[in-house]
């Protein structure tokens, strides 16, 4: 059993935290809402109230945070790091720059403690499942030291190199991907409305053909849905489709399918509506076509 401080009890971050909960380790939850603290101590963990709180005694420091920035504000300003006992490690799960993630575990092992790169994949769905994908960088003791912490979180473990940075790495790759499907299939059942096709058919058809991808399958019903519970928001993509323009530059990669549905998120955005389900980047094509 492991003592893990979880911070950012968010869509993906709550069910996770309770997943290892459920996998016999001790949890203690810091967010900056009280209502999921409160989940997470009914469920049998702990909460505190600074992440620098959540921190001490903790063996794994779990960040599940939206941004490097993010991260940078509970390891530094926040205390937290501080609060960490030494040799402790840091496992930052958000999806960020490569470059920054390096920045950050270069400035975590100076001050005495370990640091893994650890981005996962498999939305809110496989967040709740304990199913997620975890692209890890570490060194191969730290891996194995962390196996049953990772293991409870995520279903499918992909060690990925030994350096911070890796592992976001693949994590930008993984988000091109993800964005673009998601804004062709928007624009698959956006052009099916507009030629007659009854758009739940065509997902039907579609979902079932050789043209089916996850994304569709898993998007598409909340696209034919006008408000849907939100699991990934649009703007989860702005900033996800522009780390992987940015890599695409530092990398002199050209990207213009993820550019252009770049495009689509930060329009949809722009509306007003970068808190919606990212399903609802359709309504940027529903716009275009006077829909």
């Amino acid at each position: 059993m492991s003592k893990v401080a979880f911070v950012g009890l968010g869509a993906m971050g709550m069910p996770m935290a309770l997943n290892l909960l459920k996998a016999g380790h001790a949890v203690t939850g810091f967010d900056l809402r009280t209502e999921p603290m409160e989940a997470l101590v009914k469920a049998g963990g702990s909460s505190a109230t600074s992440a620098a709180g959540a921190a001490e005694e903790a063996d794994v420091l779990m960040l599940m945070v939206v941004n490097a920035a993010q991260a940078r504000s509970v390891l530094f300003d926040g205390g937290a790091l501080a609060a960490l006992p030494e040799r402790a490690v840091v496992l930052l799960t958000a999806t960020c720059p490569p470059m920054e993630v390096a920045a950050i575990a270069s400035e975590v092992e100076a001050a005495g403690r370990r640091f893994v790169d650890a981005p996962v994949s498999g939305g809110t769905a496989g967040a709740k499942a304990g199913s997620l994908s975890m692209m890890v960088a570490c060194s191969d003791a730290l891996f194995a030291e962390l196996n049953p912490v990772l293991s409870g979180v995520g279903g499918k473990l992909f060690h990925v190199g030994q350096n911070a940075g890796q592992g976001s790495a693949v994590k930008v790759v993984n988000q091109l991907l993800c964005g673009v499907h998601i804004a062709a299939a928007a624009e698959a059942l956006a052009l099916a409305k507009q030629v007659g096709v009854e758009p739940a058919m065509a997902l039907e058809i579609l979902g079932g053909s050789a043209a089916a991808s996850w994304m569709l399958n898993d998007r598409g019903p909340r696209m034919l849905e006008a408000e849907p519970e939100v699991t990934s928001a649009i703007d989860i993509f702005v900033k996800d489709l522009g780390l992987v323009l940015e890599a695409g530059r530092g990398a002199r990669a050209a990207t213009p399918l993820a550019a252009l549905a770049h495009q689509f998120f930060l329009s949809t955005s722009g509306r007003g509506d970068g808190t919606v389900d990212d399903s609802q980047v359709i309504r940027a094509y529903d716009l275009l076509n006077g829909a």
